[in-house]
């Protein structure tokens, strides 16, 4: 347990830094779900449409610290890649 003040205070700051990251994680994994759901549903119309919402934010959640921006990088291209196939 924190003793000292200034621990107490951190303890609080990264309690609410931590709530806003789950949530930004969270808002991350429906943007990506959603283009998934387009995708196993054939249309490429609407696969592309979330791509094009998802992409954003994951790059925003890569600005924000959520996620190393290789990683966001990494999902956008794959996820890219999916939504391309699917016209071929």
């Amino acid at each position: 347990m924190a003793n000292t003040t200034s621990a107490k205070k951190a303890t609080r700051k990264i309690a609410r830094r931590t709530a806003v990251n789950k949530a930004r994680r969270s808002r991350i994994r429906s943007f990506v779900r959603k283009v998934e759901e387009a995708i196993a549903s054939g249309d490429q119309a609407l696969a592309a449409a979330a791509l094009k919402a998802a992409q954003p934010e994951l790059m925003r959640a890569a600005t924000k610290g959520v996620m190393h921006s290789n990683t966001a990088s990494r999902k956008v291209s794959r996820l890219a890649q999916r939504v391309k196939s699917l016209s071929a």
